[in-house]
């Protein structure tokens, strides 16, 4: 599975205006509501909050990986939202967010689901690619600079 196939570049915010978390996850779905996609924001913010109360998604180095799996959904969907200022989010270095891959999945999807989270770590887990993602110039270059390291990540 490549990402280019489930996130778009209609699905980048490269400029989140969020003071917690609640309200990423919310500009976060905006995102792919704006970008297209048929969605009730209010269910999929639920089912993101649960998810978060049983543990942060933050996994730190100034990340976070929101997910969950949404009702009525056909197929994988992730969305990327940059923060400049970064975020409060609970993460397990304590440290404010700056950026976040939200990835939203059918109900019977674990498996799809647990692969793409997996490859998201992976990227992730490279320095250079989180610099590189944090001095983009624009939501286009950012769209790039993720499709690319995709390419170059094997899980």
């Amino acid at each position: 599975m490549q990402l280019d196939q489930i996130c778009s570049s209609g699905f980048v915010n490269d400029n989140l205006k969020a003071k917690n978390k609640t309200e990423a996850l919310q500009e976060l779905v905006n995102t792919i509501i704006q970008g297209g996609l048929k969605l009730d924001s209010s269910v999929v913010i639920e089912v993101l909050q649960q998810r978060e109360k049983l543990g942060s998604t933050g996994i730190g180095d100034g990340v976070a990986i929101p997910h969950g799996k949404i009702p009525g959904l056909e197929e994988l969907v992730v969305a990327f939202g940059r923060s400049k200022e970064g975020i409060p989010f609970d993460a397990v270095d304590g440290k404010p967010v700056h950026l976040f891959f939200l990835l939203l999945a059918p109900e019977n999807s674990s498996g799809q689901h647990l692969k793409a989270l997996a490859k998201i770590s992976k990227m992730l887990k490279a320095a250079n690619f989180r610099k590189k993602l944090l001095e983009a110039k624009s939501r286009g270059d950012l769209y790039k600079l993720i499709i690319d390291q995709d390419e170059t990540c094997q899980v």
